[in-house]
C-alpha cells in the first residue's frame, strides 16, 4: 500500500517507537510521536546491539553513527566469581566473522534516533500521557489532559505497561521469577577491554562491559532471591545493598562493585507474548508486545526488528488492517522463541557446588575444542536480517 500521506500516531519515544517513526516517515507517512516524559532521553544504562539489530540501523543509514558512539565487542569472557579467573573466552572476531556486536549507552542510541526522526520531519510531542486507546477502524487515543487524537494508524510502542496492549488483550498476570537485577555504570579504572565479562557465582551473576570511549563500564548484576522487587528498571537502591548481595565476588568484579555510587534495582517478571498485536488500525511493538527477560540481551534488538517489519508489511499489503496482520504473522513465532530462550538462559550462570565445577570444566573443554559451535549456537538470533527478508 502507499504510505504517503498516511497519518500515524506513535505512543512512546523509546527505541522501538522512534525507529518505527523513522521507517514510516521515510516512506512518506506523516508521523507524530507522543512521549509522556518532558524530554526524550534515557538515564544511564548500557545496551548490547547484536548483528540482527545492527542490520536495521544499517538499513536506516545509522550504523556509522552507532559505531562512532559505541564499543565494538571483541569477545565474551566467562569467569569464576571468587577471583575472576577466566573459564572460557569466546573470540567474536575469530568465530563470528562478518558480524558486529556493539556496546552502546542507551542515551546515545536514543540521541541518534531522535536526531534522525527530527531531520526526517517527524513531530515529537512531549508531556503527552495516554489514559487509554480505543482500537478499531477509527482509533482514538485519550490523553490525561482530556485531549484526543488518532490517525490512519496508531502504534503502541508504550513499553512494559502498555495502554495500547490492554485495548485488545487480556491484562494477564506477570510472574515473579525469583530474581532481581541491579544496573549501574562506573568509571573504567580497571581498563576493561571491549569484551562482555560474565562473572558466574552461586545463585547470582554479574555482567560488565565498557561503554562509549571505554571510560565507563556498564554493570548488570542478577541475584536469585525470594524478596520481591518492583518491576521496571528505574528504581533507585542503596549501592551497599548491591555490594552485600554480591559479597564474595572478588578480582575484577569486586573492584567494579566497590566503585558503584548509584544503582537501580528491578524485579524480573515473566510475561506472555501478547496474543493480539493489532486490532483494526492499531498495533503494538517492542515490550508492549513481547516483554522479555534480559538474559539474551535482545529487548532493544527485537524492537528494532519489529519497527522495520511493521513498515515493510504495510508497504507490501493492500490495506493498513491486512498489513498489521501480516506484521504479527511475520514476528510472532520469532519473538515467542526468543522470550522462551531468555527464560531458559536465566539459570545457566548461577550453578552451585557440586555442579559448578563440572559445568566450568565442560565450558573450558568446549571453548578449547568447539569454540565456533559455542559462538554459533545463537546464529538463529544474530544472523537473522529482517532488512533482507521478502515482505
Amino acid at each position: 500500500m502507499e504510505l504517503k500521506g498516511q497519518k500515524v500516531t506513535i505512543l512512546g519515544g523509546g527505541i522501538g517507537g522512534l525507529t518505527a517513526a523513522l521507517t514510516l516517515c521515510r516512506n512518506g507517512a506523516e508521523v507524530t510521536v507522543l512521549e509522556q516524559a518532558e524530554a526524550i532521553a534515557e538515564v544511564g544504562a548500557g545496551l548490547q546491539i547484536s548483528p540482527n539489530g545492527v542490520s536495521v540501523l544499517a538499513g536506516l543509514g545509522l550504523q556509522d553513527d552507532l559505531a562512532w558512539c559505541s564499543q565494538r565487542a571483541r569477545a565474551v569472557s566467562l569467569r569464576d566469581y571468587r577471583h575472576g579467573r577466566q573459564v572460557v573466552r569466546l573470540d567474536l572476531d575469530q568465530y563470528a566473522v562478518g558480524q558486529n556486536f556493539y556496546f552502546v549507552h542507551r542515551s546515545d542510541l536514543i540521541s541518534i534516533l531522535v536526531d534522525a526522526v527530527r531531520q526526517a520531519g517527524v513531530q515529537v510531542r512531549l508531556l503527552q500521557k495516554v489514559e487509554r486507546v480505543d482500537a478499531g477502524p477509527s482509533p482514538v487515543v485519550h490523553l490525561s489532559n482530556g485531549d484526543q487524537c488518532g490517525g490512519d494508524l496508531v502504534i503502541g510502542a508504550d513499553g512494559l505497561h502498555s495502554k495500547t496492549r490492554k485495548a485488545f488483550n487480556d491484562p494477564g498476570q506477570p510472574t515473579f521469577t525469583g530474581q532481581v537485577a541491579w544496573r549501574a555504570t562506573v568509571p573504567n579504572v580497571l581498563d576493561l577491554p571491549p569484551e562482555a565479562h560474565v562473572f558466574m557465582g552461586p545463585k547470582k551473576h554479574l555482567v560488565a562491559y565498557p561503554l562509549r570511549d571505554g571510560k565507563r563500564v556498564n554493570i548488570v548484576a542478577v541475584q536469585e532471591r525470594s524478596a520481591w522487587a518492583a518491576e521496571g528498571w528505574n528504581h533507585s537502591d542503596d549501592p551497599d545493598n548491591l555490594r552485600q548481595a554480591f559479597e564474595g565476588f572478588g578480582g575484577t568484579a569486586g573492584g567494579l562493585l566497590s566503585a558503584v555510587d548509584e544503582v537501580r534495582l528491578w524485579g524480573l517478571f515473566r510475561h506472555q507474548v501478547a496474543d493480539n498485536w493489532c486490532q483494526g488500525r492499531v498495533a503494538i511493538l517492542g515490550d508492549a508486545a513481547h516483554p522479555t527477560l534480559p538474559f539474551m540481551a535482545q529487548g532493544a534488538n527485537m524492537a528494532l526488528e519489529d519497527a522495520w517489519v511493521l513498515t515493510a508489511s504495510l508497504r507490501a499489503s493492500e490495506s493498513v488492517e491486512s498489513g498489521l496482520k501480516h506484521y504479527q504473522k511475520q514476528r510472532y513465532a520469532r519473538t515467542v522463541r526468543l522470550v522462551e530462550a531468555a527464560n531458559r538462559n536465566a539459570w545457566k550462570y548461577h550453578l552451585r557446588a557440586p555442579l559448578a565445577w563440572p559445568a566450568h570444566q565442560f565450558l573450558k573443554l568446549s571453548g578449547r575444542f568447539a569454540p565456533q559451535r559455542m559462538v554459533r549456537q545463537f546464529d538463529w538470533i544474530y544472523r537473522h536480517d529482517v532488512t533482507a527478508e521478502p515482505s
